[in-house]
């Protein structure tokens, strides 16, 4: 009979250990799904009694940050803000020497790129990212991660990290995960918000949102996603053609919601928002453009 371990013992070998810093909801989430996925995985929070579920399920809670940080050469960190953070890991400059620290905690892309610094210091590899997911989905199929900082961080973790979802690096400047993480949500509220004013103005003559949603989330996905695509070269080349629909177009069409919306005594608020902004670029001798235009008007 050989010696020789079998795959599955060969795996369960090279599956990196790691140290979870903080067990909210989502340090909770984090720890689970290193668990699942067979990663030896060590805890810390300030109120010990978070970890007892994750104990159970045979994560090693450490007593202190200090043997927190010296369980793994792995750091993640979620914790409630980057001043939280750091004062954690206040006294332990020395054991994070040669250590790597991913930190996932929500903060401006400013701290980010000051905790890069600080980490750079100390000699501690340093990666920053924004979770693209609420803690229910983490390690799930829609999961994604967003990375930016040390270039060889994401590669070298790449296996451990993907347990948490996709990871998605964005490039060597710490701060442009958590500038990306801003955008995106900016993008998400605007999308939510205007299915919300769509549910509203079909509701009000008796449409349900669950007959209307389907037709929205085609058009989303579809025509909408489409023109995304196209008017993000426009954006970038700041030449805004507008053979597929102009400004003029658009507000005619805008016209049509903020009468709909009167109408039916549903709040104009955000097409009053994209109807002013139409506006402003037509009133600059604009109309004749895409929508792609109004970038300009935003930047101002």
């Amino acid at each position: 009979m050989s010696n020789e371990p079998s795959n599955e013992s060969s795996n369960e070998l090279a599956r990196e250990s790691v140290t979870v810093l903080g067990l909210g909801a989502m340090g909770t989430a984090l720890a689970g799904a290193f668990l699942a996925a067979g990663h030896p995985t060590t805890v810390w929070n300030r109120t010990a009694a978070k970890a007892e579920p994750l104990v159970a399920r045979g994560a090693v809670a450490a007593a202190s940050p200090e043997a927190a940080v010296t369980a793994s050469q792995l750091i993640v960190a979620c914790v409630l803000d980057y001043d939280t953070l750091r004062s954690v890991l206040a006294g332990q400059e020395a054991a994070l020497a040669g250590r790597t620290l991913v930190n996932l905690t929500s903060g401006s892309p400013e701290q980010a790129r000051e905790m890069a610094e600080w980490a750079a210091g100390l000699g501690l590899a340093y990666l920053d990212g924004a979770i693209m997911i609420t803690p229910p989905g983490i390690g799930g199929p829609d999961a994604t991660v967003l990375y930016s900082g040390a270039p060889d961080v994401l590669t070298r973790h790449h296996a451990t990290l993907a347990a948490l979802g996709e990871p998605v690096e964005l490039g060597p400047d710490a701060g442009v995960a958590g500038l990306y993480d801003a955008a995106l949500l900016g993008l998400m509220w605007s999308a939510l918000s205007g299915w919300l004013h769509g549910v509203a103005l079909v509701g009000a003559d008796g449409v349900r949102a669950a007959d209307f949603t389907p037709v929205a989330n085609r058009w989303l996905s579809g025509a909408v996603a489409g023109f995304i695509s196209r008017y993000a070269a426009q954006t970038d080349a700041r030449s805004y053609p507008g053979d597929d629909a102009s400004l003029d177009i658009h507000l005619a069409a805008m016209e049509h919601l903020l009468h709909a919306s009167h109408a039916r005594g549903i709040d104009t608020t955000l097409p009053e928002v994209f109807a002013g902004h139409v506006r402003q670029a037509i009133d600059a001798g604009h109309g004749a453009d895409s929508y792609a235009r109004l970038i300009e008007v935003i930047e101002k």
